[in-house]
Parts: C-alpha cells; sequence; structure tokens
C-alpha cells in the first residue's frame, strides 16, 4: 500500500521554513514531511528521529539527494540530548503509526493480520505485546485498556484476557481479537468500526510508551526553539491531542491575578502564540485517498519572545 503523510502541505506551511535554519523531524517514518522540508532548506541542517530501523533505512534512500540530514535512531522524547537550547527554527510531529508498520504483518500493529503479538516500533525494545497481554495484572489491563484506549468493555476485556492466558498464554493478534469479541454484547458487536480497534491502540501506547514521550517533548521543546522558531504537530487520538491542546494553550496564555489592578502595558505578555486557534483537520480529498488521516488533527505555535 502506498504510503502518505498525512496533511503534508498544511504542517509544513506552519513551519515556514527558512533555507539556512535548523529544524527537527522527531517522527521520520518514510521520509514524507522530511522531504518537504529539505527542498525549502539550503545551507540549513535537518536532524531526523526515529525508533524504527527499517524507517530510517527507506528513508535514507529516499532522501539520498540531500547532505544536510542527520539520522538518529531513538525517540523524538530525548530531542534535547541532541540539539542546545534555543537553537531550532522548527520541530514537526507526525504522532501516528505508519502505513508500512500497520501494513506489515509481522509487526503485529494490525488487528488485520494473524501474527505473534509485537507492536513494537524499536524491534529491539523489550517489552512487546505480548508481555503485556501475559504478564500485566488485571488491574493494570483494565486501566491502560480504559485509560488509553478508553474502550467502555475494559472490565470485561481485562477479566477475559487474564481467563483465557490461565490455560496457555496468548500468542496471535487473532487470539486476541477474539477474546475482545467475545467480552463484547452482540448490539456492540453489530456497530460500525472494528470492535478490537480501542484495545490495540491502549496495548500499542503502552508497549511503546507513547504518552509519556510526548508529555516528555511537551515539556522540552519551548526551551529548544529559538524566537521565531515554531512547532507543527500532528496527532490521531483524542489523548494525544488533548495533550498537545492543552500544552500550547498554557505556552500561549497568561493567567493574571484579577485581584490586582493592573494596567495592560503592565501584564506581562506570554512567550508564545498560536498558529491556529482553529484546529486543522484534512481536507475531503485528501480523506479519499487516505482513509487514516480522517482522525487527524494538527496544532501548531511560534515562539515570539
Amino acid at each position: 500500500m502506498k504510503h502518505y503523510s498525512v496533511m503534508l502541505s498544511e504542517s509544513i506551511d506552519l513551519l515556514d521554513v527558512k533555507r539556512n535554519g535548523l529544524y527537527i523531524d522527531g517522527t521520520l517514518g518514510r521520509g514524507g514531511h522530511s522531504i518537504e522540508i529539505l527542498k525549502r532548506l539550503k545551507e540549513g541542517q535537518l536532524y531526523v528521529f526515529d525508533l524504527d530501523e527499517e524507517a530510517i533505512k527507506e528513508s535514507k534512500e529516499r532522501l539520498k539527494d540531500y547532505q544536510n540530514v542527520t539520522y538518529i535512531h531513538d525517540n523524538y522524547a530525548n530531542v534535547a540530548k541532541y540539539v542546545k537550547k534555543e537553537t531550532v527554527d522548527g520541530i514537526i510531529l507526525d504522532l501516528g503509526v505508519s502505513s508500512p508498520q500497520l501494513d506489515d504483518e509481522k509487526r503485529g500493529f494490525s488487528y488485520r493480520f494473524d501474527t505473534r503479538l509485537d507492536m513494537r516500533m524499536d524491534k529491539e525494545a523489550e517489552l512487546s505485546a505480548y508481555e503485556v497481554v501475559n504478564e500485566y495484572s488485571l488491574d493494570e489491563l483494565k486501566r491502560i485498556i480504559y485509560e488509553y484506549g478508553e474502550e467502555r468493555y475494559a472490565p470485561s476485556i481485562a477479566k477475559n484476557i487474564v481467563k483465557k492466558r490461565e490455560e496457555r498464554p496468548i500468542e496471535t493478534t487473532f487470539e486476541l481479537v477474539e477474546i475482545i469479541k467475545g467480552s463484547m454484547p452482540a448490539k456492540q458487536l453489530s456497530q460500525k468500526g472494528h470492535p478490537a480497534k480501542q484495545t490495540f491502540q491502549a496495548i500499542r501506547i503502552e508497549v511503546n510508551k507513547e504518552l509519556s514521550s510526548l508529555k516528555k517533548f511537551l515539556n522540552d521543546f519551548p526551551d529548544l526553539l529559538k524566537v521565531g522558531g515554531r512547532a507543527s504537530i500532528i496527532t490521531f487520538h483524542s489523548l494525544e491531542d488533548r495533550m498537545v491542546k492543552q500544552t500550547f494553550k498554557k505556552l500561549s496564555s497568561i493567567k493574571v491575578d484579577k485581584r490586582l489592578a493592573l494596567l495592560p502595558s503592565e501584564i506581562e505578555s506570554p512567550r508564545f502564540e498560536l498558529l491556529n486557534h482553529k484546529v486543522i483537520t484534512a481536507k475531503e480529498d485528501e480523506i479519499e485517498v487516505n482513509l487514516r488521516s480522517k482522525s487527524a488533527k494538527l496544532r501548531g505555535i511560534k515562539k515570539v519572545r
């Protein structure tokens, strides 16, 4: 299946790439966003991050005509280890699982293929979906599926996972799908959408520590951007979007104690401003060719002082 970079032009436009700037693509994937940044860079430099070595290998081939790229096999959450404070002109994150990862049945990300439970973006990581499903306690499973998957049937699913693994380990994606289906009422199973979607999302988030990575990045990135620097972030589910939205709102506003009688000139201005007050979503023509873009949300922010 062809790989599409979600909201490609919209997300790159928010960065307003300078020809001599320093930019970071924290989620390289197959290089779709990176190549658009590089087309606009001349004397500048691009740092690209990915946990998936296959993604880096494929992107190196795609970006072979560009010399101003530094490839880093690491989590984007660790970007502060590689660049100095107030040196970066722009950062882009596309937080979705890439199409090649979902479409590679051996990676165990998808409920569409019957394969061993895995879901690791970094193949060298110790924790996989197999360990989460077979070793986490009932309470841990229930919490993960409810919080990360926002799955209303989390208690029933967690209970049936524990019950089934007492007989023998749960090894494949289809085994897990059947447990999930057996944990839901017939009325729910007749609803649109795959019944395992939210549980698979929850386990994938846990395996790859996705929310803790985003939390660390959102804490660190403001100090990495120089004045005029921008961040452009694409999210794919409400948990991530909520984190980005709340952080951007906090950075771009000032809390004023109404009990103090201050003149407008005495109120400190915020360090950041929002690049879009209304969230940007994919256009209909993009959704038609890439259904996965339907849930995507794009937000941008600029450092102004």
